[in-house]
């Protein structure tokens, strides 16, 4: 079972990684997304299956989706004040 906690903390920090390093909030929010994923996978591995509920619905789903929401928000905004010129 140590193998399989090793192998899926090093798994997160790559996916860590990845939502940091990639440019475009878009792609970011969704792969925010597969790194909530990832976390829950590490939650259940270490049996706090509460935390990984928890995980599952607030960092998979919500917090993706506001990210989401904002950026095109933001977008709208955007175009909205450069059509207004």
């Amino acid at each position: 079972m140590q193998i399989v906690i090793m192998a899926l903390t090093t798994v997160v920090l790559i996916g860590a990684a990845v939502v940091v390093f990639t440019r475009t909030p878009d792609l970011q929010a969704v792969t925010l997304s597969v790194y909530g994923l990832l976390l829950t996978l590490l939650f259940v591995a270490v049996q706090a299956p509460d935390v990984a509920l928890s995980q599952l619905a607030v960092g998979t789903a919500v917090v993706p989706l506001m990210v989401m929401l904002a950026v095109r928000k933001i977008a709208a905004h955007r175009r909205a004040d450069r059509d207004d010129r």
